[in-house]
């Protein structure tokens, strides 16, 4: 029987902060006491609290290509991938893999089918640190997204599907120069290229979106598959989505969006990102808006996997809320999202041990261990 002891930490535990002792075997948490032993791991009083669950991260790309025009090895970009999300406290991962994009040319139209393999490779072979699953991104304006997405409805993996729209003009990229701005900078696209894209996009909405986003749902409500919508700005864009069966709505772009969100019972998603920086950068609502009318559910790391937990403190110092109510945007909630709560997302006997410690000077939130399924892995 293999057990650890950890002792003298302030445990986060689901209702309250104890400073006490935990204990795991054989990978779960097997006990968790109130007080200080002689003998175990002793935490100084630093925190221990679950690990974070990612609903969508887009790092594995950033992984991929470090940058414009480089490609780096898929098998070792993976498992740079897992390391960064162990090294932020990350223990469960849904890796965001776009189906579709608005840019032609783009790597996404080609590069889903290496990306799902090699994240399932790596999960079976035990290479990696913490435990991965897939979030599909389908992009509704691309013609093939449902004949793709369909090909992988029953993949192992599977965890989520969100419905994406970044046709410009309306949503994430309501304000053309922002459209403009984000793909002539990031993309290199020249401003002849930038206007016909906008046409051909708009074009291709027309065509396509409507009759992918049917299927789509169709497809995941078949499969209890949970589904999320993307970048709502309007009432109607929620209307939409509680008809269609969604749970989750990915990054709000607007407080009218957010609040017909909330009060319609899905839970919101903003990016930890937003919250560092103060702010959208294309744009949109403020998350720190959002959370301090108590307006969100779940923070994603999006494209920062170390911004999870630096978020997590200003969430706590903004709000005035205790770390333990604070992190259930980080574990608990995103947990319950996906169907995971039963056996991880708070510190609870008989749970995964999955968990992390933090020592905060005041300054900046640093991360000392992550633990996945009771073994350290950062």
């Amino acid at each position: 029987m293999k057990e650890q002891v950890y002792t003298n930490y302030r445990l986060q535990l689901p209702q309250e902060e104890l400073l006490g002792t935990l204990v795991v075997r054989d990978g779960l948490i097997a006990d968790i006491q109130p007080g200080v032993v002689t003998h175990g791991e002793n935490g100084q009083g630093d925190y221990l609290l679950p690990g974070f669950i990612e609903l969508h991260t887009d790092n594995l790309e950033r992984c991929m290509s470090p940058r414009p025009g480089i490609r780096w090895p898929l098998e070792v970009a993976a498992v740079y991938h897992d390391r960064d999300l162990a090294s932020a406290g990350v223990t469960t991962v849904c890796d965001a893999i776009a189906i579709g994009d608005i840019a032609a040319g783009s790597p996404r139209l080609s590069n889903f089918a290496p990306m799902i393999d090699v994240v399932f490779a790596a999960q079976t072979a035990g290479r990696f640190c913490v435990e991965h699953r897939l979030h599909l991104r389908c992009e509704l304006a691309f013609e093939h997204v449902y004949e793709i997405t369909a090909e992988y409805a029953e993949h192992p993996l599977l965890s989520m599907i969100s419905l994406m729209d970044h046709t410009p003009g309306q949503r994430q990229f309501i304000q053309i120069d922002k459209f403009k701005e984000y793909y002539m900078g990031k993309h290199g696209v020249t401003a002849h290229q930038i206007e016909e894209m906008i046409v051909v996009r708009q074009q291709k909405q027309q065509m396509y979106a409507q009759k992918n986003r049917q299927a789509l749902v169709q497809l995941t409500r078949a499969r209890g598959i949970s589904l999320a919508s993307h970048d709502d700005a309007t009432v109607e864009h929620v209307q939409e989505a509680v008809e269609d069966g969604v749970i989750l709505a990915e990054f709000p772009t607007t407080l009218e969006a957010a609040k017909a969100a909330h009060k319609s019972g899905l839970q919101v998603l903003m990016g930890a990102p937003n919250l560092v920086l103060g702010g959208s950068h294309s744009g949109n609502i403020s998350a720190m808006e959002l959370v301090l009318q108590d307006l969100v559910d779940v923070i994603s790391s999006d494209y920062v996997p170390q911004s999870l937990l630096q978020s997590l403190f200003i969430v706590a110092h903004k709000t005035g809320k205790p770390i333990y109510e604070a992190m259930r945007l980080f574990t608990s909630n995103p947990a319950k999202a996906i169907h995971l709560f039963s056996d991880r997302g708070s510190l609870e006997v008989g749970k995964r041990a999955d968990f992390i410690t933090v020592h905060d000077d005041g300054v900046v939130p640093l991360l000392r261990t992550t633990i996945c399924r009771g073994d350290r892995v950062a």
